[in-house]
């Protein structure tokens, strides 16, 4: 027995059903991460609420001079430079003194005992210890040697026989705290004004492994200094000599930027370097998505402070910018080859125009799959 065919009425059916399809998801379907051009389209508006900057070559100059934004957009380390390898003696440290005098007479020892110890003479905030016959004697701001040396040619005076041994302990004006990160934090006596911070943390026991992209930080005064340990590791001048009273810290690199759109990834992407460029930035959330992403939308969100703002071009005018990259030119792609992503910017992957179009002639596809299915039976 022969199958029943269809008339081509139920053909011309399915065709005007899939052509309706076409039509509702060509408005219904979602359009994801949006289409730069509903992004940017302020650019030209009268009262923008945003600024759109395209970024080319020839713009990226003027841009790498704008006002920094973000936490920590940038690190900020101190020179190093070589002390001298020698103590030197300042408030709050102990002084050990020892004063030897063989004189049967002697005004300071006795018969039986030659010698005489004044231990943990602390060093008074005027930069003094008192000494039997002498009253105050200045010793800060020189080394055990000279204060040794100093109160040898005062006692000279009194008693010529007498001989003087001058020992220091640091106290904390001449050391340094190593407060976390390493395996033993601690304060440490400076040895010698040479003192360096890669010793410092090595004496601590290294830095923790279980520290993500570690960042070392230096507290001296009312300044903070930051620098990555890679950097830190890589550079020999970068191992500065350290001061009475530092504070070194090892923590983890806490900046952050946020990737959405058609990516390979839509996430939170912690620096894993010190600097990171809008091209490094794509490749870090796994580059764009073929079939979805458009190259010549890629774009830059960040937000900066009213201080920031300007009138004449030396930076934005509005607090929140957005900076559009076309990768598909050698410009663009050098552009963002440059251009450095700052903590807290958002890179986005803009949707391509074709994305809708392709869903919906895979959809219509389908529907003719069915059709001549249907009209098989």
């Amino acid at each position: 027995m022969s199958k029943t065919v269809k008339p081509a009425t139920t053909l011309i059916k399915w065709m005007l059903t899939a052509l309706g399809i076409m039509a509702l998801a060509a408005c219904e379907l979602p359009g994801g991460v949006g289409l730069t051009s509903q992004i940017v389209k302020e650019e030209t508006s009268e009262s923008p609420t945003f600024q759109v900057v395209r970024v080319s070559r020839a713009e990226l100059s003027r841009v790498q001079k704008w006002p920094t934004s973000g936490t920590n957009s940038q690190y900020h380390w101190p020179e190093g430079g070589r002390g001298p390898d020698s103590q030197v003696i300042r408030t709050g440290d102990k002084v050990d003194l020892v004063i030897w005098d063989n004189q049967e007479n002697s005004l300071l020892t006795s018969v039986e005992v030659k010698t005489v110890s004044m231990p943990g003479l602390t060093v008074s905030p005027a930069g003094t210890i008192f000494v039997p016959y002498l009253e105050e004697v200045v010793v800060t701001g020189q080394t055990p040697a000279q204060a040794r040396s100093q109160i040898q040619n005062a006692m000279n005076s009194i008693i010529p026989s007498a001989q003087v041994q001058l020992e220091m302990t640091a106290g904390q004006k001449n050391s340094v705290n190593l407060v976390s990160g390493v395996a033993k934090p601690g304060s440490f006596p400076l040895p010698d004004r040479n003192y360096r911070v890669l010793t410092l943390i090595a004496q601590g026991g290294g830095i923790s492994p279980d520290l993500r992209n570690p960042l070392v930080q230096l507290q001296r005064g009312s300044k903070t200094y930051n620098i990555r340990a890679d950097r830190l590791f890589a550079n020999a001048s970068h191992n500065i000599t350290l001061r009475g009273g530092d504070s070194v810290m090892v923590l983890e690199d806490q900046r952050y930027f946020t990737a959405f759109g058609a990516t390979g990834t839509e996430q939170l992407i912690r620096f894993e370097q010190e600097e990171i460029t809008a091209l490094e930035a794509l490749s870090l959330i796994g580059g764009l998505s073929d079939s979805r992403a458009n190259p010549k939308g890629v774009l830059v969100l960040r937000d900066y402070s009213p201080k920031a703002l300007r009138t004449d071009g030396s930076g934005p005018t509005n607090q929140q910018v957005i900076f559009a990259f076309d990768v598909t030119s050698a410009d663009g792609l050098f552009a963002a080859r440059k251009f450095e992503i700052q903590p807290q910017d958002t890179v986005v992957a803009t949707e391509s125009t074709v994305t809708s179009v392709r869903t919906v002639l895979g959809l219509v596809g389908s529907i003719f799959g069915i059709a001549d299915t249907a009209a098989s039976y």
